[in-house]
């Protein structure tokens, strides 16, 4: 993903007034991967709930 001006100042105008440059990179980490999994919802490209039940099972296993 392409970070914009935009989309950073969308971003920090939701953030503290003071915050640490750790929390700056975790949460923009935070927000891409968001966005990221947003838009592949929109695509419809998601697994069923059964499929994340198999695959949940195997990381137990």
């Amino acid at each position: 993903m392409m970070i914009t001006k935009s989309f950073l100042q969308k971003h920090i105008d939701n953030f503290p007034d003071e915050f640490t440059i750790e929390e700056l990179i975790e949460r923009f980490i935070f927000i891409d991967k968001l966005e990221k999994r947003i838009e592949k919802s929109n695509r419809n490209d998601t697994i069923s709930e059964e499929e994340l039940e198999n695959e949940m099972q195997q990381w137990f296993k």
